[in-house]
């Protein structure tokens, strides 16, 4: 599932081709794309067609695009498969194309590909800016808003795994297995450490780490395992190549040479290294 960094990539693809357009029509191809837009598909595309796109935001793995005419935007979360693309209009349509929208100006559509289905578009109100469905998620380590104080309480107070608490979007958000992994590597954690066991300096390590991590994805435009994330042009990203745990079982440790294992975890695995992330007693 694309994390932080990749959907970053895909917003800031957003901004640069779709933002300041008029929408002259939307399309819905299948209703599943659109299944947490409860009025359905007509009126999702009877409500888009002649508002502006007026910017391109983000908050952890979602995306939305604020609209002319009432404070709603279109809210977008990629799921395992979601793909937006910027796609000349008379280009073939994609065999897993849900949603279509074209804009006045005549340029190239925004095109809601899933292969999957697991993704979703809708339409909705804005609190503060951000869409009201996903106003409980935390803000991400980037955002001015993150208050890395309040992190620190809140996680020394979880009595979990450090892994488990990385991952809860409520906690902080747009941090996914791919990048818990690699923090955890570097601040020399094991996925496993109870959260209230952690000093905060180590949490502040720790915090630094996923920036640094994240931070190194989204200059090389996220990580690609498969086909199925690309940026809004259609390329894929290659952090792959950079990682130092995930994925990389058996292989030898960048920093000391032992073998890096992979543990199962939440019916998903985690890789760490054995030397340098000891398991706790």
């Amino acid at each position: 599932m694309p994390e932080l960094p990749e959907v970053e990539v895909v917003r800031r693809g957003l901004e640069q081709w779709v933002v300041g357009r008029e929408i002259a029509s939307a399309e819905v191809l299948h209703p599943r794309a659109i299944r947490r837009h409860v009025p359905g598909a007509d009126e999702f595309t009877a409500r888009l067609k002649g508002r502006v796109v007026l910017s391109a935001a983000r908050r952890g793995k979602y995306l939305w695009l604020p609209l002319s005419g009432a404070d709603e935007a279109i809210l977008a979360h990629l799921g395992m498969s979601g793909q937006l693309l910027v796609v000349d209009q008379d280009s073939p349509l994609e065999r897993h194309l849900r949603v279509r929208l074209r804009f006045e100006d005549g340029g190239p559509d925004l095109r809601f590909v899933d292969q999957r289905t697991f993704g979703h578009v809708m339409l909705t109100s804005l609190v503060d800016g951000v869409p009201a469905p996903i106003s409980h998620i935390a803000p991400d380590p980037f955002e001015a808003a993150f208050d890395e104080a309040e992190f620190t309480r809140r996680l020394r107070a979880k009595r979990t795994e450090i892994k488990r608490a990385l991952l809860d979007q409520t906690l902080i958000s747009g941090v996914g297995n791919i990048y818990a992994d690699e923090a955890l590597w570097i601040a020399k954690l094991h996925w496993a450490r109870p959260t209230q066991t952690l000093t905060r300096p180590k949490i502040a390590e720790l915090l630094a780490a996923v920036r640094t991590v994240m931070g190194a994805a989204l200059l090389q435009g996220g990580t690609s395992f498969d086909s199925l994330y690309v940026n809004v042009n259609g390329e894929s990203g290659y952090f792959d190549r950079s990682l130092e745990a995930y994925g990389r079982r058996d292989l030898p440790c960048s920093r000391c040479g032992t073998a890096i294992r992979r543990e199962a975890f939440m019916n998903r695995s985690s890789y760490s290294c054995p030397r340098c992330q000891p398991r706790p007693r």
